[in-house]
């Protein structure tokens, strides 16, 4: 059955998502008909701005499949979780000239008919009881998990059952989890039922190139921006992976890029004195990489104010707030890594554990002694996993291993 899908218009599905074909075909491939049965649940999983989510909802969307798309970030137990999904329930029969509606997609809560549940037991009862009262007990519902690691902060047998959902309820539905780290952070206990699992690797950077030309102005001749995004990209690429920043990178700067070719300063097919034009430009937004904490339009205002008056009180104003220091986690990754390169391995359990055994006087003279000698040395070698046990140990609050923290750890 997918294999008729392919043929009526997967090529065109192709062509909405770029770079992302095999992907788009394995999923065609599971999910078939909307009568078709699906595996039970699917592991989807890759870094932040891989078109994890992009995917899942064009195929879902253009082939009017039943499904219901959750944000974990929302529940907070899982009593948000069932009320949200039972709430949702695409109880109506959906059309091609409806399908572009999300609210037909998705059941429209009410204050009289709000569903109320507490337990899991009830969840799959009431589910059991709406679906085979609907069109949708002959077609396949999918349920969409977004940001599906907040789930292992919840109660410990939710994963579990929301995996075995199809074999709890005897319904046609496939659970779908979406998450950023690996399928072995979630695997627990024995018995775990293990979900299909699909990778969206790291956009390459000529899939990168390829994707933010498509952004390019109507104005703007398609070589000349192509030629801008690779220079962007000569940049930014060691650095930043994801996509989205990157966009968010280009859109800023690409007016200081055109300004000359608009003025007639500077040809088109001059690329060395566009790139000796863009480069200060660049260099400046290399430094707020992933920190928003300054808009795109106070960006312009900035860069305008420089131009005019230094002393401005808009610059002043938007200087205050664009100087800003490093990402939470990476003050912390840098004190766990002096911490790990100063302190001997012996001594991290009397630093970083809860209940430790008091230190005499005379140890603690010859303590000091010693982390003397040890500063005068220099920093030591250390293990990677060290520094993030360091990390995790004094940072504020529980913390999920996360793509952030890894990349800034890598860096």
């Amino acid at each position: 059955m997918a294999t008729i899908l392919l043929e009526e218009d997967g090529y065109t599905l192709c062509s909405q998502v770029i770079c992302r074909q095999q992907q788009i075909k394995t999923l065609l491939c599971l999910f078939g008909q909307q009568q078709n049965m699906t595996p039970g649940s699917l592991f989807i999983y890759g870094h932040t701005g891989t078109g994890k989510s992009l995917v899942l909802q064009t195929v879902l969307t253009h082939y009017m499949l039943p499904h219901i798309h959750l944000n974990c970030i929302e529940c907070s137990n899982p009593r948000f979780l069932f009320e949200h999904i039972l709430n949702n329930l695409p109880l109506q029969e959906v059309t091609k000239n409806e399908s572009d509606d999300p609210s037909t997609l998705m059941g429209i809560e009410s204050d009289d008919d709000y569903i109320q549940c507490d337990n899991m037991t009830d969840f799959i009862k009431q589910l059991v009881s709406l679906v085979s009262d609907s069109p949708l007990k002959n077609k396949t519902l999918y349920i969409v998990l977004d940001k599906a690691e907040r789930l292992r902060d919840t109660s410990a047998n939710i994963i579990p059952v929301i995996l075995r959902l199809q074999e709890l309820s005897g319904l046609n539905i496939c659970t779908i989890l979406v998450s950023e780290i690996v399928w072995e952070k979630f695997r627990y206990g024995t018995g775990f039922y293990e979900p299909y699992c699909l990778h969206f690797p790291d956009y390459s950077r000529q899939e990168l190139m390829e994707i933010m030309c498509l952004d390019a102005p109507a104005t703007c001749e398609k070589d000349l921006y192509s030629l801008y995004v690779n220079i962007v990209l000569s940049v930014f690429h060691m650095v930043c992976r994801d996509l989205r920043e990157l966009r968010h990178i280009a859109r800023l700067n690409y007016p200081y890029y055109i300004e000359p070719v608009e003025n007639n300063q500077v040809k088109p097919s001059d690329t060395k004195k566009l790139w000796r034009n863009i480069e200060p430009h660049l260099k400046k937004a290399l430094t707020s990489v992933y920190l928003r904490e300054v808009s795109s339009r106070q960006w312009e205002l900035l860069q305008q104010a420089e131009l005019t008056d230094t002393d401005s009180d808009i610059s002043k104003a938007i200087l205050s707030r664009s100087h800003v220091e490093l990402p939470y986690y990476s003050k912390f990754l840098l004190i766990a890594a002096y911490l790990a390169s100063y302190n001997p391995m012996k001594c991290d359990r009397r630093f970083f554990a809860k209940y430790t055994e008091k230190v005499s006087k005379r140890s603690k003279l010859v303590k000091k002694k010693e982390r003397a000698s040890n500063h005068l040395l220099g920093p030591k070698v250390f293990p990677i996993d060290r520094m993030m046990a360091i990390f995790y140990s004094i940072v504020e609050g529980k913390v999920v291993p996360s793509a952030h923290i890894n990349v800034q750890s890598a860096l």
